[in-house]
């Protein structure tokens, strides 16, 4: 049923074709039946955009407006649906963060990516934590854009791809323009969103105001969401025009702790703990000049920063240690307190020309682009025996206060070859140079050897290209060369048994990717394989120090690969003019193993040479069907994701905590659908996990915590949008 959906959806919509062009001379019951182009919210990037290049590549675009899903809570199965192979992350409190990765890659806070808002760059600090904690609503984006691994070149050079969250436009037709939606749903959720919005002579402007709370699915998982944000983009003239954005997220989450599995089984809704909290309190300012030179050529120059604190105060212990009051001092125990402050400036510069040669028009696309980042981490402060949220420590000497500071410069270029009417060919580089430096104190290490240095040097090539069988069909492939930094939390030694080598390398690889794509007949497709070479993966083998006491080294362990196959396919049709239905498929196939590879098990190193990749499953497949009815549209999800590891050991019997063991497959049915009251007025109803499967989706070994923590079961939400 998983895997073979996508072949159904095919041979339906072929059928369906073939059935019109031999029947309809003898057929009275497909009269009314017109197959058109489908109604669909994901579509393709044009070959180029701005001052980027992404002929050739693998993209999708997703318009929030056309879908059913649940917006407000932020559901990532149901958004990126479409979007063959997500693998989707539940961990910290719906509608709080969206946790994803593409191809086998590390879904936490989708920290493989490059995640922008509007084309600025929201990753917290790029080589020292690259996990994005800016949480935008979703109620205010219009569409997301989504580039693959081969399109690193132009942006960043992270594996997983480009990932951009595209604002709403301002309504430019009056002075004064307003909307608000509204939800309300299962386990305590409120949620508002109010924006406004027009044109004041040569000035546009946005701003919008958020706030949602939500008792939580589990015991002991409120959270408390609020954002902000606003856009003046003021028309220089008509070539050159000039964009500021200031925007804000900020939420408090109780955590309420992992399970093990007995605990999971027995009642997913438990909660071993009461007294954690986390709180990632986030600003993007920025500001974007952009300059149509001439009709041929475009120049971007854009300036932004992330600024904020991600805090945390938990009392940190495995599923299986409870948190109780300590009989000697009749109050619970200190919690940990942490906080990672984040100071990361970036300035990035485009441009895009457009030339004649041999009487065919060809582009390229140069840039540049600046980081000068600090991180200031503190951790293991010893916080108070209280339940409520406080940062405030009872001792001020943290365990943990360090500095990682980064300056990198990186130069890309990339020249779009027109060949012949249907061939293009765009080689590109990107060249990354600079450093980090780590300096601090840990109150377990000798300070001596705590400094801790590593440069960036690479040349990265990449080359795509597209042969256009008509407008809407092509063939399209690609490779590309990608690496991933060290980061912060590599090379921190965890306890005074831990060394770090001094000698890290940065994981890097490449990405191979080659597709067919197009739109033809009702039946929407792309269809293609890839394969992800990861060099120099992080993580801990057992050693022996000078004097022969065992330690644990962190170093680099050895190779992974990943190869797979995606398939989307939609196929739509109209019955008539006011009713429409269309079915789809978004299955991709993963086989992701470690190559010359060895991992610390006891105080053995254990070859785990051609063992699955952690939390990677085989299948992630999703699959639906929409019916628009006049006014109305109702559409039907079933999410598929197969059984995956929690570690590189490939463990299958769950550990005493739950952090190691089996991740179990799970299928979940989802119900969306919309009501336009007119065109200024929409009412959304949403069921998810229909069925109330439960289920969890990875053992982490991080934050929030070892075990296992359950996604939500069924849950109703009901919005109303209203546009003034």
């Amino acid at each position: 049923m998983k895997s073979g959906i996508g072949i159904i959806i095919f041979l339906l919509a072929y059928l369906q074709m073939a059935a019109q062009e031999t029947d309809s001379m003898k057929t009275n019951t497909l009269k009314e039946v017109k197959v058109k182009t489908v109604l669909s919210n994901v579509e393709r990037m044009p070959s180029v955009v701005g001052t980027r290049i992404w002929s050739g590549k693998k993209t999708e675009v997703l318009n929030i407006d056309n879908i059913d899903a649940n917006i407000s809570e932020k559901t990532a199965r149901q958004i990126f649906a479409k979007v063959p192979g997500v693998f989707v992350y539940d961990m910290d409190g719906s509608g709080n963060q969206v946790n994803i990765s593409v191809r086998g890659l590390d879904p936490h806070r989708g920290w493989e990516f490059n995640i922008r808002k509007n084309g600025v760059l929201t990753n917290s600090d790029m080589y020292g934590y690259p996990a994005s904690h800016y949480s935008m609503p979703m109620e205010a984006v219009d569409h997301i854009e989504l580039v693959r691994g081969t399109g690193s070149l132009q942006y960043g050079a992270q594996f997983g791809g480009m990932l951009n969250y595209v604002t709403k436009e301002p309504d430019t037709t009056r002075r004064l323009g307003f909307e608000t939606i509204n939800s309300v749903g299962s386990f305590g959720l409120l949620s508002t969103y109010n924006a406004v919005s027009g044109r004041i002579g040569k000035i546009d402007y946005y701003a919008y105001y958020t706030k949602r709370v939500s008792d939580g699915y589990r015991a002991n998982s409120n959270s408390d969401y609020d954002a902000q944000a606003f856009m003046l983009r003021y028309y220089i003239s008509q070539r050159l025009k000039l964009t500021a954005e200031f925007a804000r997220s900020n939420y408090v989450y109780q955590i309420p702790g992992p399970l093990n599995d007995s605990m999971f089984y027995a009642d997913p809704k438990l909660s071993t703990r009461a007294r954690n909290y986390f709180n990632p309190d986030i600003y993007v300012p920025s500001l974007n000049l952009e300059w149509n030179i001439n009709s041929q050529t475009k120049l971007s120059v854009t300036t932004s920063a992330v600024l904020g604190a991600r805090n945390s105060v938990q009392y940190d212990k495995p599923a299986n240690i409870k948190d109780s009051i300590n009989p000697l001092t009749m109050q619970y125990n200190n919690r940990q307190v942490d906080i990672d402050n984040f100071n990361s400036y970036t300035a990035e510069a485009s441009l895009l020309h457009q030339y004649l040669l041999f009487n065919r028009l060809h582009a390229i696309t140069i840039g540049t682009q600046l980081f000068n980042n600090d991180l200031r981490r503190r951790q293991l402060g010893k916080g108070t025996t209280g339940s409520d949220f406080d940062l405030t420590l009872v001792d001020p000497h943290w365990g943990r206060d360090m500095h990682f500071k980064t300056k990198n410069i990186a130069v890309f270029a990339e020249n779009n070859f027109r060949l012949s009417n249907k061939l293009t060919v765009s080689p590109g580089f990107r060249w990354e140079h600079g450093q980090s430096d780590m300096t601090g104190y840990i109150s377990y290490y000798d300070q001596q050897d705590l400094p801790n240095s590593i440069k960036h040097d690479f040349l990265l090539l990449g080359l795509n290209m597209q042969y256009d069988l008509s407008k809407a069909t092509n063939f399209y492939a690609g490779i590309a060369q990608s690496y991933r930094p060290v980061i912060f939390k590599d090379i921190i030694p965890a306890s005074v048994y831990e060394v770090v080598d001094k000698n890290l390398r940065d994981a890097h690889g490449y990405t191979a990717e080659a597709g067919f794509r197009g739109n033809a007949n009702g039946l929407k497709w792309d269809v293609s394989v890839f394969h992800i070479d990861y060099k120099n993966r992080m993580g801990s083998l057992s050693m022996q120090n000078d004097t022969g006491a065992f330690i644990l080294y962190r170093t680099n362990i050895g190779n992974s690969g990943t190869s797979g196959a995606e398939i989307f396919a939609e196929y739509g049709f109209s019955i008539n003019k006011q009713i429409y239905m269309s079915v789809f498929t978004s299955t991709a196939f993963m086989n992701a193993r470690y190559k010359d590879a060895f991992i610390k098990s006891g105080n053995t190193n254990v070859d785990i040479d051609g063992n699955k990749v952690e939390s990677v499953p085989g299948i992630i497949s999703r699959s639906g069907i929409t019916l628009k009815l006049y006014k109305a549209s109702i559409s039907l999800l079933y999410s598929y994701t197969a059984k995956s590891y929690a570690d590189a050991l490939n463990t299958v019997t769950p550990s005493a905590n739950g952090s190691v063991g089996l991740v179990p497959a799970y299928g979940l049915f989802d119900i969306n659908t919309s009501y336009h009251v007119n065109p200024k007025m929409v009412v959304r109803f949403n069921i998810n996990n229909v069925f109330n499967k439960q289920y969890f989706t990875k053992r982490p070994t991080m934050y929030p915590g070892p075990g296992i923590w359950s996604s939500d079961g069924r849950g109703v939400a009901i919005s109303l949008g209203i546009k003034i």
